[in-house]
């Protein structure tokens, strides 16, 4: 069966993250915004148990933290204030702090109080966003504030602030606003000032990504009603496609070549090849996969096949070029907290938890208020590593035949919602409030 190149075009890597290292993750889904992880060797044989070499208690929050050298920037709430933390990547002891007061998260998104936006480091400079859309860009060495724009501040969607800014040719693309009244937004990295808006529709949950069309760099986003693409040099909206969900908009796009993947919690997923032609995008469908909608996870792209984590919470890959589902598998349900994570044979998993279980708020913290489909799959090289909010880190490999579990790890002792961060052989696992540090030798 052909298969699609599993690596996204050279120059979107090297239009937006030149900066980046070997084995930086320094933004949301790591350097590229395809959840690669790069510089991970698998062990000639898996441990039966992962090597901690640190935890440290950071606060609330489900953004995914951001690594860049030895430079690990966390994003959390701590009492009254959002709080971002520079520690040392190595022992956890910390380098400097920025604290924010702000107000928390309300409503129906309360038990998520903290922030949801991971950092982006560019150019020297860590840039954050609030659950209130407050934008702050700080020196990633010192912590300097060096700009912050509050002109959004409280103009938020009805489940806050989530989508992860992006920096690419010194310039920091924000979406901003609440569901029904927003847009995007672009900032000069270095002073703040205002490079251009685009007033056309407020943000969704999920984030945007760069794509290069015939030598144009382009912004492609999931409104809170539609898939954009906004060029990213001018902020002039370039198509619109209506993509209006039952519930939200709350996975990233998938960018291969020129094709886009985008998916939802109500409508499967949907693969587009977009052209140039003349100044005009268009967009040919190619296929429509019903069989796995997304809420909250966005799939990985590895040797031609997607891998992800569907709404109903299973593990499925789907060719990427055809959309035919090859296989789905459930994730099974975490064994009880030991003093250290234990490798669990594929043979060996336990059953799925009971409806009424599943909605506890000890079975799952995140059916406080967002239902299933949580989780994280990321590409390692080798294997693949799939988080899920239950605590449990699941290695697998990459087959498009069958799911091939390889081993699994208790990674936490409560819930995880951000990304794993792997950067050669560490893992950084953020829980429900501490950030911990595990080995795989």
């Amino acid at each position: 069966m052909k298969r699609l190149a599993a690596v996204c075009s050279l120059s979107l890597a090297s239009l937006a993250y030149s900066s980046a290292v070997a084995q930086d993750w320094p933004q949301w889904r790591g350097a590229n915004r395809d959840a690669k992880a790069t510089g991970f060797e698998a062990p000639s044989e898996w441990p039966a148990e992962l090597e901690q070499r640190w935890k440290v208690t950071v606060g609330d929050g489900v953004a995914t933290p951001s690594l860049v050298g030895e430079r690990l920037y966390v994003y959390a709430r701590e009492g009254g204030d959002e709080v971002l933390r520079c520690l040392d990547a190595s022992t956890g002891d910390e380098q400097w702090r920025d604290a924010l007061p702000a107000a928390g998260v309300g409503g129906p998104a309360s038990g998520f109080a903290g922030p949801r936006c991971s950092p982006v480091i560019s150019g020297g400079k860590v840039v954050i966003m609030g659950v209130e859309g407050v934008i702050s860009c700080l020196d990633a060495a010192s912590g300097e504030l060096l700009w912050r724009n509050d002109d959004y501040r409280g103009e938020v969607p009805r489940f806050a602030t989530s989508s992860s800014p992006l920096v690419t040719a010194g310039v920091c693309i924000a979406q901003v606003g609440s569901s029904d009244q927003g847009g995007m937004v672009a900032f000069d990295l270095a002073t703040g000032e205002k490079r251009w808006e685009w007033d056309g529709d407020g943000p969704s949950y999920a984030s945007p990504v760069l794509m290069d069309i015939a030598g144009q760099e382009v912004v492609i986003a999931p409104t809170s009603r539609n898939l954009v693409a906004i060029d990213a040099d001018s902020g002039e909206l370039l198509r619109e496609v209506p993509y209006e969900q039952g519930r939200y908009n709350a996975a990233t796009p998938v960018i291969v070549d020129q094709l886009v993947i985008y998916a939802g919690p109500t409508r499967g997923t949907t693969a587009e090849r977009v052209t140039k032609s003349g100044d005009e995008l268009t967009a040919e469908p190619v296929w429509k996969n019903t069989d796995n909608s997304l809420q909250f996870n966005s799939p990985v792209l590895k040797d031609g096949m997607l891998y992800g984590l569907s709404n109903l919470g299973s593990l499925f890959c789907v060719d990427a070029e055809s959309g035919d589902t090859a296989w789905t598998a459930p994730l099974a349900k975490p064994t009880e907290p030991s003093a250290q994570p234990e490798a669990q044979p594929a043979a060996q998993q336990p059953e799925q938890p009971a409806e009424g279980e599943r909605g506890s708020r000890r079975g799952r913290r995140g059916r406080r208020g967002g239902g299933g489909g949580y989780g994280s799959v990321v590409d390692a090289g080798s294997v693949l590593f799939a988080l899920s909010p239950a605590k449990e880190l699941v290695v697998f490999n990459p087959n498009a035949e069958a799911f091939q579990e390889v081993a699994r790890y208790k990674v936490a002792d409560s819930d995880t919602y951000a990304y794993p961060v792997i950067a050669g052989n560490r893992v950084y696992i953020k829980d429900a409030d501490s950030v911990i540090l595990w080995v795989i030798e």
